[in-house]
Parts: structure tokens; sequence; C-alpha cells
């Protein structure tokens, strides 16, 4: 279109014509050919600009003496009171319509929908009646080609626009400038634009392909779950719509994510999966290599497709059963994609969401979802959503049982989002709302909405009967013809097709299934390997593989002093400042090393090694326990400056945002973000671990079994504060055991760090080493500036992660005759104890990576202890928490390599099993803790 506009008829001298057509348009878009149209719907507007700015000076020059002439003119204007009193009230009968509309529109393909009447939408509600349908008034803002209109018109045209087949929903919106660009879009047709036959026909073969495999799956498979499409099938005309048109804006890669409802019809006719694998799966032939797999409405997939743009990527991502938890999760994928591209406005990657309307308006995560849309860690430029909206929530509840809310999607409104509703039954009119989504889209950068009403031709999946909880509706189904043979049939009463054309198109789809053939548009069949994620180089290593962590020591106080240095003039906050002066001395070696120093010290060696950092949580900045200060602002005027940001040229991207309140959403985006990027370390950091218990269900279905049942390796790191401080039941547990219950198949890893070199060459395996799992990290509260909890430059520069660190008392080996294992803070409270009691015989060792098991280092530590009669496992948790059941396997595993009948020695010493964490008064806290460190030195 650019050629176009530059081409030789419409260059210089003819600027006119270029202003006439575009006033033409905006009276009429009909009126314009279609490519013109096309070009000025997408027409960017200058920043800043008003509604009827326009993108050129000399049009925009041409509109503002027009506005002008009409201001002049509406204020010279005379008339008797009355009648202005009446052209008053026109004015808020236009706005009425555009406010409640969408109440009275023709939605629900079934006609069971039960809508009140609007008394806002009656002439006499305004003091209007018949007798005024023929006078004239101004039309003020409403977008019908002229300033005056008889009210009649006017009424039509209002009652055509927002009580048709499309309820559109946006004065909520607070921009005015939006709300005026979507009044033009729907007002400016009457929501229903003319479409050429070339795109009818189009609309019909996808309504055909959409009906076609549904048909066919329900043939050959009868009874078979598949979660089909039937009375949903106008959304494939959607999804192509807005792959098609969002690659003609340039955009490279769309992610998808959606729920089971539509899968394996967006697989094979979108994403074009073969239909002879889908068969396959069906048929039970398909052989897994490793792991467990998943059911085929489970699956992820992605393929490139052609457009008018250029090739464009797609990814479905892979998803559970819990319903909307998917959604975070494709935007933090898009996220890591538009950081890889520096896609800083999200105009070439796109995030689509597909949801069931029960879902969407039950479930938290899609509020913390778009909560999270607009700020500064988790933006992606907007998401188009798509509700395909059964109007039957799972296999029984109706609407008023399932919300609270008008409409399912009302959700939406919170972020001031536009909703489009559409009757699924007029596929010119899903067409129409999905080009103007993915405009509002692509101009706004915001979310947008898409509510496909329609209806569930069988029940919630193949094997169930809906009729028995939902009569009426299924009576009404059973009677009621499909889409495609509705707009079918439409297209042979106008005379576009023959009726013969229509049924071949339907035998040609189901000879292209029987012959397995791609059935999807624009398929690439050799795509650009450039559009994908490169995952080559993290598959295949071993977990045993060791990984040198060590840094040189120049190079480690270089680091060290670049990562402390300010600019002149910055005035950080007196204790902030005291934080910064002693770690210029842990620098100098004059001071021992803590542990947001080591941390810190960490992330600017990666940071040297040219390896990107995202971290999120809801105080990552500071961190906490205020041990971070990665992020300082200036006390004079709240600036704000980050050390790890300015580390050298041209570093690659050190990403650090304090979250908003979410667990749940902000998590999944993580997961997402870490399995779509897998050269960057991917930190979130839990305010306390207890917090976690927010997002179980990321934990349970993505972090832990991802890699099992769909292949997808995630590097993904979890900050756990763990430790028993006396804070209560809810600040003292990140439930250890939870994720030791979840550890198999080396599927993660989970350690309990104990000085600053550990949690710096932990953080340095996992960016650097290629092994790509997720890492759990009980972090600590008091040993952050704990006496004893220190390193030197030296253990930094030279050491790595120990999975075992031996005892660092000066026991003589041969003297040795009891063992107390442990892990996390009670490592201290037992050297302080033993040097209390002057105990020489006994070794206190630590398991610092509880998962997977070192028992090779584990016996290697305990081989040397030639007379040991004893071991004990002494944890701060209470028996039946922490590692005791979960991880005891492995050490009497160990102790039969050792000496056999040491099993009948081993023995736990913690705090007695209890249903919470742990005990709310600090008293009670203090004594247990003293008997349990007691009891591991006189078991």
């Amino acid at each position: 279109m650019e050629l176009m506009w530059n081409s030789s008829h419409t260059y210089g001298g003819n600027i006119h014509y270029i202003e006439e057509l575009y006033e033409e348009y905006l009276n009429d878009p009909n009126a314009v050919p279609e490519q013109w149209r096309e070009y000025f719907n997408k027409l960017p507007r200058p920043e800043g600009a008003s509604a009827q700015d326009l993108p050129l000076a000399p049009v925009r020059d041409h509109f503002s003496r027009l506005a002008r002439q009409r201001i002049s003119r509406t204020a010279s204007s005379g008339g008797d009171s009355l009648s202005d009193k009446k052209q008053v009230k026109v004015l808020q009968l236009i706005n009425a319509y555009r406010f409640r509309g969408h109440q009275q529109a023709n939605l629900d393909p079934l006609g069971l929908m039960q809508r009140k009447a609007i008394a806002d939408l009656e002439l006499s509600y305004h003091q209007l009646s018949n007798d005024d349908l023929d006078q004239e008034f101004q039309t003020g803002s409403l977008f019908i080609g002229k300033e005056k209109a008889t009210l009649r018109e006017i009424h039509e045209a209002i009652s055509q626009t927002y009580c048709g087949t499309i309820g559109a929903e946006f004065m909520h919106i607070v921009d005015t400038e939006e709300k005026r660009w979507l009044q033009q879009r729907f007002e400016s047709v009457r929501s229903k634009p003319d479409f050429s036959p070339e795109v009818r026909k189009h609309l019909l073969e996808r309504l055909v392909a959409a009906e076609g495999l549904e048909n066919y799956l329900a043939s050959k498979y009868p009874g078979t779950k598949r979660f089909g499409l039937e009375g949903g099938e106008s959304y494939i005309p959607i999804m192509d719509e807005i792959i098609q048109r969002s690659g003609s804006y340039g955009v490279k890669e769309v992610v998808i994510g959606m729920a089971h409802r539509g899968r394996l019809n967006t697989l094979v006719n979108i994403l074009g999966k073969s239909p002879a694998e889908l068969f396959e799966e069906f048929d039970g032939k398909i052989v897994i290599e490793s792991g467990s797999g998943d059911v085929k409405y489970h699956q992820g997939f992605s393929s490139n497709v052609m457009t008018k743009g250029g090739e464009v990527h797609l990814a479905m991502a892979f998803n559970p059963s819990h319903l909307e938890i998917v959604s975070p999760v494709i935007e933090g994928s898009v996220r890591a994609r538009q950081d890889r591209r520096d896609d800083t406005e999200g105009e070439l990657v796109l995030p689509i969401s597909i949801h069931g309307d029960s879902a969407f308006s039950g479930q938290g995560v899609v509020m913390e979802t778009f909560q999270m849309s607009q700020t500064r860690a988790y933006k992606t430029g907007g998401t188009i959503h798509i509700v395909i909206n059964n109007q039957v929530g799972f296999t029984t509840a109706k609407p008023e049982d399932t919300r609270s809310s008008e409409y399912c999607t009302d959700v939406a409104k919170m972020v001031s989002a536009p909703i489009f509703h559409v009757n699924g039954d007029d596929p010119e009119a899903v067409l129409h709302v999905t080009q103007v989504a993915v405009d509002y889209r692509m101009q706004f950068k915001r979310d947008v909405v898409i509510n496909l009403v329609c209806y569930r031709r069988r029940g919630h999946n193949e094997a169930d009967e809906p009729s028995g909880t939902q009569p009426l509706m299924y009576q009404k189904i059973a009677k009621h013809p499909t889409t495609r043979k509705i707009y079918g049939s439409q297209l042979v009463e106008t005379g576009l097709i023959t009726a013969e054309e229509d049924k071949q198109l339907s035998d040609d789809y189901r000879d292209a299934l029987d012959n397995g053939q791609h059935v999807a548009n624009s398929l690439v069949k050799e795509p650009n390997k450039a559009l994908f994620v490169d995952w080559t180089p993290y598959l295949g290593h071993e977990w045993t593989a060791e990984y040198d962590t060590s840094v040189e020591m120049k190079k480690l106080q270089e680091l060290a002093g670049k990562m402390c240095e300010v600019p002149e003039g910055f005035q950080m906050q007196r204790q902030v400042s005291k934080i910064y002066e002693d770690r210029r001395k842990m620098q100098a070696g004059a001071m021992a090393i803590n542990w947001g120093f080591a941390e810190v010290l960490a992330y600017a060696t990666l940071i040297d090694a040219d390896l990107p950092i995202r971290i999120t949580g809801q105080d990552v900045g500071r961190g906490t326990f205020s041990h971070r200060h990665a992020v300082l602002h200036d006390f004079n005027d709240g600036r704000v400056f980050v050390p790890l940001q300015n580390m050298k040229p041209n570093q690659r991207k050190f990403i650090i945002h304090d979250s908003f309140l979410s667990e749940e959403a902000v998590l999944a985006f993580e997961y997402g973000y870490a399995t779509t990027k897998p050269d960057a370390l991917v930190i979130w950091e839990a305010q306390f671990g207890d917090f976690a218990n927010g997002a179980q269900v990321v934990i349970d279905q993505f972090i832990s079994s991802g890699e099992t049942k769909w292949g997808r390796l995630c590097g993904l790191t979890m900050l756990l504060p763990h430790g028993y401080e006396g804070q209560g039941p809810e600040h003292s547990s990140a439930r250890l055991e939870r994720y030791l219950q979840l550890c198999a198949e080396h599927n993660m890893q989970i350690c309990t760090p104990t000085t600053p070199a550990q949690i710096f060459h932990l953080l340095r395996r996992q960016a650097l080493r290629p092994l790509r799992k997720p890492l759990v990290v009980m972090s600590p509260k008091s040993l952050l500036r704990h006496k004893d909890a220190t390193s030197t430059l030296e253990d930094l520069a030279n050491g790595r992660f120990e999975c075992i660190i031996g005892d660092k008392g000066n026991l003589e080996a041969k003297k040795v005759k009891k063992v107390i294992l442990c892990g996390g803070k009670v490592y201290y409270d037992l050297v302080t104890k033993r040097e209390e009691l002057g105990c020489d015989d006994t070794a206190i060792v630590r398991i610092e990576q509880l998962y997977p098991f070192p028992e090779k280092d584990l016996e290697v530590e305990l081989a040397q202890y030639a007379h040991l009669e004893k071991v004990v496992w002494c944890q701060e948790e209470p028996q039946n928490q922490g590692a005791w059941y979960s991880s005891q396997h492995h050490m009497r595993n160990v102790l039969n390599q050792i000496k056999p009948e040491l099993n009948q020695q081993f023995s736990f010493a913690g705090r007695t099993a209890s249903a919470a964490p742990a005990s709310g008064y600090v008293s009670v806290h203090v004594e247990q803790q003293n008997r349990l460190v007691a009891d591991a030195f006189e078991a």
C-alpha cells in the first residue's frame, strides 16, 4: 500500500484526490475501494493527535477547516428553545445506544438469551416520539456521513450499529481518542461492512474446514473425547483473520494459549498439523521415546504460515487441564520473544488468548493476567482475547450460576479493554469485529476482547449427554442448522456460489482428510528457522557433568568495584549508603563477604559473560529483607539507578522489576519466559517462601512436570525465603516437602545453600551450564546477616557449588562416632550447641542439594569416619514436613553402602509432626528450637 501511496497517480499533484478519498472514507468506509479502506483502517495516528487528526498534513489541515466551519455554523444557528431541547435529547439518545445498545443486540444464535428491555433506548425516555422521526437534527459526533439527518435516519443508524448481531462495549474506556476511533469504525459502516466476493468465499471455506474436521472425527471416532468446536465454528475464521491481518502489520510471531475446546481444530486448520498424525493419536499409534506424554487436547504445536506481510511463526502453548492458567504463561513467552527482538512496543510478537466463558469469569488468574497487561515488567503490547462462549459452564451450570456480572467478559473492563460481543452465526459480523480488534491492538497496544456467543452442539466432551441437565437448550440445538449451513445458504441465495459449489467445498475437504493432506491455509512447508527459538545448545546434557564456575580474582574485584559505582551527586539513603560502603570493603578484602554482596556479584559476572538476566518478585529491587539493593533511589529527587545495568557498553539486558501482588500469574509468566529464552537466567523471588502456595498449580502442572509431559525444558529459578525465625506459621516454611515430593526423573533441583559462596556458585552454575532444569532455592532470612554465614573473595574466585559440605571443625576423623546431617540455617545452631557442649566426637554435615540427591558425595564424606556408630537427620521443620520423609531413603542408601547396620541407628531430630508449619508464639518457637538442637546431640 505504501507503493500505491507513492505511485504516480497519487503522488504530488494528485494529493487532493487522496484528501477527497479519505474524506469519503470517513463518511462511509464502504464507499471507497476495499484496498484503500484496508489502508485507511490501519493508518497510525500521530502521537498526541486528536481523533479527527489525519496522518498527512494537507489532509489534517483540510479537516481542521471543516471542523471549524461546523463549530461556527453550530454556534451561529438559531432555533427555538423546544428544538434546542430536542436536539440535546437526540444527542443523548445517540449516547445511550453507544453505552447500552449491546444489551439489546441479537447475540444468541439459539435465541434463548433473555434480554431485559432497556428504557434508555426508547424514544420516549428522551422525550422524543414518532412525530419527531422526520424532523432533522444535528448528528453531532455520530459517524454517518452527514452533519444533519432526520431522527428516523439517526435512529436506524444507531440501532443497526449497536443492536444488530454485534454488541460493542467500549464506552467504559477512559481514553477519548480510543472511544472516538471505535465509534468511527462501527458507526461508519453501521457494524456491517461490505465484503468482497473473494472474502465471503474465503469465510465459507474456513467454516467448511471447521465443521468438516469435527464431522470427520465424529464419524470416525464416535464417543471419543476431543472437546469439539461444533456450535462455535466461527472461531476458525477469527483465528485465520487475526494471523493474516497481524502479518500484514509486520508481526513475525504469534503465540496462542487456549484450553481444550476447539484445540484440535486449531491445530489442524490453523497451525497445519498433519491430519494423519492426529488420526494416529486417536488410534493410539503414537509411541513416545521418553517421559509420560500427555493427552492430545493438551499438546502444543508450532509452524510457519505465509501472510501478505511475510512469513509468520505460530506457536501454541502446551496446556494442562487447569483452565485459564496458560493465559499468563503465553504472556511470558511473548515477552521473551519481544525481548529477543528488541520489540519494546509489541509490534513484532502478538499474543492470542482463547478462553471458555465460565472460566473467563470464574478463574482469578484471568484478572491477574489483565492486571499485568500494562505494567513495566509484564506488558506485551496488548493481547487479543477470544471467548468461545458456549452459554453453559462445564456440563450443567447456567450463566446465572457461573457469574454475578451481566457478561462473562466484564472482568476485562478493569483495564478499559473494549469488548466485542458477536453472534457466532453471523460470520461477516465475526470477521468485522476481528478486523477491528486487530487494528485496535496494533494501534493502541492494549488488550481487546472478542466474545463469540455461540453454543456447544455436544456435551462438555463427546462422552457425556448434555440434554439431561439442559433439555430446552439441546432441543433447540437439535433443530438448529450449523453456522456453515446458514452462511452457505446465504451465499447461494445471493448468487455468489451455486448449491453444487457449496457441496463441493465439503467434499473436497473430506477428501483432503482422507488423504492425510495438510488443510491449513498458507502453511509454509520449509519454514524460516530464524523465526524459531534455538534450543539445540541445551539438549542432551547429563546431570553429572561438572561446570567451572570460578572467576579470575582480578576480574572478580574489577566487577565488584564496578557494581558499587553510582553517578556523581547521586544521594543514597543512609542505610543503603552503608551497605555500599561495606561492599567496597568486601571488594578490597577488608571485610568478610555477606549474602547480598555475593549474590549481586554473581549477576555481575554473568553480565560480563554476556548472559541476560531477568529477576521479578514483590520486592526484588531491594530484597524483602533489604539484602540486595540492586535498584537504587536518589534520596533527594527519587531518580533510579541500577548499577548492574551499567556494567559495560552494549551489555546484555539486566531486567529487574518489583512485581504486583500476584504469585500465580507472575510465576506462570516467568515460566513462559524461561521456556522461551533459554540463554537467560530467569528468577522469581517470593516475598516469603510460603507465598508460592498461591502459585501451586504452576509448580505442579508446569515447572515440575512440563518436561516429562511435553518435553519442555525450563531453567527457571525460584528463590523462596525459608527458615524458622519465630515469625509464625505463615512466614517460616517455604514448604520444602512439597517440592521434594514432586521430584523424580531428575526433573528439577532443590537446594538449601548456607553460605554466600554457595549462592554465588549456584547461580552461576544455573546460568552457565547448558543443562536447563528448574532450580528451587530455599533461600535464607537471618543468614543474610549472620556473623558466621560469610565467605571470602577466594571462595568466590576459586570454589564451586558444593552439594555436600563436610564438617568445618577441627575434628579428628577417627574420634567421630556420630554424624548429624542437616540442611539450611539449623546448621549454625548445631555448631553453636556443639561448641557449648565441647563435643569432639560429633561431625556436622550439610546437604546443600537435596535433589538430585548427591549420594556418591555423601558416601565419600561419611566413609572417612571409620568408627561411625550413629547418624541423625536434624531439621527445623515438623517431622511430617521438611526433607525427612522425602529424602531419608537416599540417606539410607548411602548408609547401606558404608555400613548397613547404621540404618538401625539412623534417627530424626526436629519438631514433632504438626498440622501447621510453625508455632505462632516466639517463646514456644525458641523452646522448640532449643529442644530439637539438643535432641540432635542426645539421640
